[in-house]
């Protein structure tokens, strides 16, 4: 069984909804697991999300942005991921370094290889044995993103209301960095029922057990 699987896609992807449908499956099978995101997935990184994706912090400098995720990840890692892992856990993460890149990087601009380096770090060089990168269009995603994010978390919008270019710019990085790494980037089409993605995960992962 793979360790450590993460989630990627833009804003709206539904990520979030395929990774509550994967525990139910590994409760199933009786696999342990835990369920955690980026950023947020520890008590400090709490207090960090609300800096990040506050609506009131539209002005955060993109390297201070980059900063604060990794400072979030340094403890997110050490704090929950590697402790989990050594239980015998599978790990399920709402993103990880990849979304790093794709925002931060293709997304803001700044250097990639500075990115990478600053990840390795942060991640004390943890990567994630499967990825799965949930494909949807800019425009169906933001759409989605805005409506859940409005009725759920008005405060937490700050990537939401980025113009579309910045969505786009996102999804080439993500496609870009699929793109090196196919055997560990699964990219599964989203814009489909929520069951028919499932079925394609579930089946992925059985295939990598």
């Amino acid at each position: 069984m793979k360790n450590f699987i993460t989630f990627e896609g833009i804003e709206g992807c539904g990520k979030t909804t395929q990774i509550d449908l994967l525990k139910d499956f590994l409760s199933d099978i009786k696999i342990p697991y835990l369920v955690t995101h980026e950023p947020g997935g520890c008590e400090l990184g709490k207090k960090i999300r609300k800096i990040l994706l506050g609506t009131e912090n539209k002005n955060i400098l993109s390297m201070t942005e980059l900063f604060l995720y990794a400072a979030d990840r340094a403890q997110h890692v050490e704090e929950v991921i590697i402790p989990a892992m050594k239980e015998g856990k599978t790990v399920l993460c709402d993103r990880f370094t990849d979304a790093t890149l794709a925002y931060q990087g293709y997304g803001r601009g700044i250097n990639l290889d500075t990115i990478i380096s600053l990840n390795t770090i942060a991640s004390s060089g943890l990567k994630p044995d499967l990825t799965f990168f949930i494909d949807c269009p800019v425009e169906i995603g933001i759409k989605r993103a805005l409506a859940r994010s409005n009725a759920s978390s008005p405060d937490e919008m700050r990537f939401e209301k980025e113009n579309l270019s910045f969505h786009y710019r996102v999804m080439d990085g993500y496609r870009k960095i699929c793109a090196k790494e196919p055997e560990r980037l699964i990219t599964v089409d989203g814009n489909r029922n929520i069951s028919d993605v499932q079925r394609d995960i579930v089946e992925i992962l059985k295939n990598r057990m």
